[in-house]
């Protein structure tokens, strides 16, 4: 079976219920959400969540906890060494993320590792390593932390496969530690998407395959290697449709859950669309 879905929101007055009403909405058998907003620090009680009765209707559904991912908010940047208490904001910040997301009864919470802020790639990572090793000591949960591979803007860490190997080299708690592949940012970074099977050997070389447990489907509005990040629609950019659904029916990620972001059109989620064409295209 594929499990795929997108991002859904999570809001007033149904919250964790309303997200798993608006995936299904969307003829989806997953999805991600914030635990608040992804910019700023303000949350709410998760005894507001619904969490039972979201539960409730995922199971009439058939739609696994396994299969709600998590993703932890942008402003979390742990190789910050410029502004240290930045850095340990974060390591805070993410400690409560995790403690968020076990509450929900979700398995992994996606990170972008950070960015180094000119400061040097081994100096950044050695940051991101410090953190994540006092998060997970603190930690008692069995969430996973899914790094994101990122597309190389500016200081971005995460660029290659390679660099986060370098970050899980450190952690204390490596099986702790799992991969959010982001089809977009990959493309963006270099790689090529249009030959996966060569991206994912090198990817099973370098980090290993059961690692991978979050694939972002995404297309890009820029030529490979340009580390812009910005998503296009499905088949709207330069990856296209039929590299795109290859990922998505790909025999070694069946079980994967595989996430869209991709942008609204004229204010509108185009995911029930796109997930419909993408199940259909093999």
């Amino acid at each position: 079976m594929i499990y795929l879905g997108s991002h859904v929101s999570l809001k007033a007055p149904d919250y964790f219920l309303g997200s798993i009403k608006e995936t299904l909405s969307y003829g989806a058998n997953a999805c991600m959400i914030y635990t608040g907003a992804p910019s700023n620090t303000r949350r709410i009680s998760m005894d507001s969540f619904k969490i039972e009765e979201a539960k409730q209707l995922m199971v009439q559904h058939a739609i696994s906890m396994d299969h709600v991912i998590v993703h932890a908010p942008y402003l979390i940047n742990l190789a910050n060494v410029v502004k240290p208490q930045t850095a340990q904001f974060g390591v805070e910040f993410l400690k409560s993320e995790l403690e968020r997301t076990a509450l929900l009864g979700a398995s992994y919470l996606v990170l972008h590792p950070g960015s180094h802020l000119k400061q040097g790639l081994e100096t950044g990572i050695s940051s991101i390593v410090k953190g994540l090793n006092e998060v997970l000591d603190s930690d008692a949960s069995s969430v996973c932390i899914a790094l994101e591979t990122m597309a190389g803007k500016g200081s971005e860490i995460g660029r290659s496969f390679e660099e986060l190997a370098m970050i899980i080299d450190g952690v204390h708690k490596q099986d702790r530690i799992k991969i959010c592949l982001d089809t977009c940012h990959i493309h963006d970074a270099g790689y090529d998407v249009s030959n996966f099977d060569r991206v994912l050997d090198e990817f099973d070389r370098t980090l290993g395959l059961e690692r991978l447990k979050v694939v972002h489907v995404n297309d890009s509005k820029n030529p490979k290697g340009s580390h812009k990040d910005r998503h296009a629609n499905i088949g709207q950019g330069y990856i296209g449709l039929e590299s795109l659904a290859r990922i998505v029916h790909h025999p070694k990620l069946l079980d994967v859950t595989k996430i869209l972001e991709t942008p609204y059109i004229d204010g509108v989620a185009p995911y029930k669309r796109e997930i419909e064409l993408l199940r259909n295209i093999k």
